[in-house]
């Protein structure tokens, strides 16, 4: 097959891209700055929102948009690709979904209202209502017939360049007693991109149709955190604080990541029956914790970020203050 990625030279894109080659494709990507990465694949260097004329003349079996994240960007696209695209799949995210009542919901859950088409600015209130709008578009574009929507909740593993899920392994490898937030038991769902990325091209490759829940079976925070410091070779040692008393420290999820700070996110519980039944499979979770760590360790100017995550000390002195309250 010929396969047009949009991106893929990052993190879901990039394990994408990588499975596309590994299955025998033919794989363009376009994208706007030059790697020596991914040498296999045709590069079109050219920026989404400006002149795709690059893609003229082009056509392919397949194209995945990775990285659509306002509706003009949809509409871009098919005017610089037309129906030349082929089987069209749309990466979405389970931001979408409005919160259900409780765990296991489908596909069919109702999702956000959707955003205005003109609407361009990206918040943390806005990615969600605006991907529901990008998913109108793409349907009101390549029909049913020709869509499948894709909406992976966490994405984790080497590459995860957003440094949320790698700062635990790498927290968890310094070892010593480290803060599990609590309730442990609210729900947590999570994939890893390569594993994504494998389950896409299938896709693509038998051109699948629909929306998708991209996750693996929901688990909970306490059980995520629990078998992170299981797959890591060092002393760490989970220590229970409760959640609110971290809120009222004015810990977020911020210093804590995919902490949700307490409340449970039933979006974070969403049935995956359906994408397992369209071929979705996932390694073993400990094989995800030890790849991410072996890929931060290695390369921390990506892995990590000053945006997420706790200095050691504000940690330790969280723990002192926590534990004398429990003395």
């Amino acid at each position: 097959m010929r396969i047009l990625i949009i991106g893929g030279t990052r993190f879901v894109g990039h394990a994408m891209a990588e499975a596309a080659l590994d299955a025998g494709h033919d794989v363009t990507l376009l994208h706007r700055n030059a790697t020596d990465e991914l040498s296999g694949a045709t590069h079109l260097l050219a920026d989404r929102n400006g002149d795709l004329s690059v893609l003229g003349g082009q056509e392919y079996d397949a194209t995945i948009d990775v990285c659509a994240y306002v509706p003009g960007q949809v509409r871009g696209l098919h005017q610089a690709l037309g129906d030349r695209g082929g089987h069209h799949l749309f990466v979405s995210t389970v931001s979408v979904y409005e919160d259900p009542d409780g765990p296991g919901a489908g596909e069919d859950s109702p999702l956000f209202p959707a955003a205005p088409e003109d609407a361009t600015e990206v918040t943390d209130e806005t990615y969600g209502p605006l991907k529901v709008t990008c998913e109108n578009v793409a349907t009101e574009l390549y029909g049913d017939s020709g869509l499948a929507i894709i909406r992976p909740t966490y994405v984790v593993g080497p590459r995860d360049m957003t440094a949320r899920y790698p700062w635990w392994p790498l927290r968890a490898a310094r070892g010593g007693p480290m803060i599990a937030p609590g309730p442990a038991d609210v729900p947590m769902q999570c994939i890893d991109a390569r594993d994504m990325g494998a389950w896409t091209i299938r896709l693509a490759e038998d051109r699948v149709t629909g929306p998708f829940t991209a996750a693996r079976p929901h688990t909970t925070f306490g059980a995520l955190l629990d078998e992170t410091v299981e797959a890591v070779d060092s002393d760490a040692r989970l220590v229970p604080v409760d959640g609110d008393w971290l809120v009222e420290q004015a810990v977020t999820g911020y210093q804590l990541p995919l902490w949700t700070e307490g409340g449970p996110e039933w979006s974070l519980a969403m049935g995956t029956a359906r994408a397992e039944a369209a071929g979705l499979t996932h390694r073993p979770f400990a094989e995800t914790v030890r790849d991410t760590l072996a890929w931060a360790q290695a390369d921390p100017g990506r892995s990590t970020s000053p945006q997420w995550g706790m200095p050691p000390e504000r940690e330790r002195e969280l723990l002192d203050t926590w534990l004398a309250t429990q003395a």
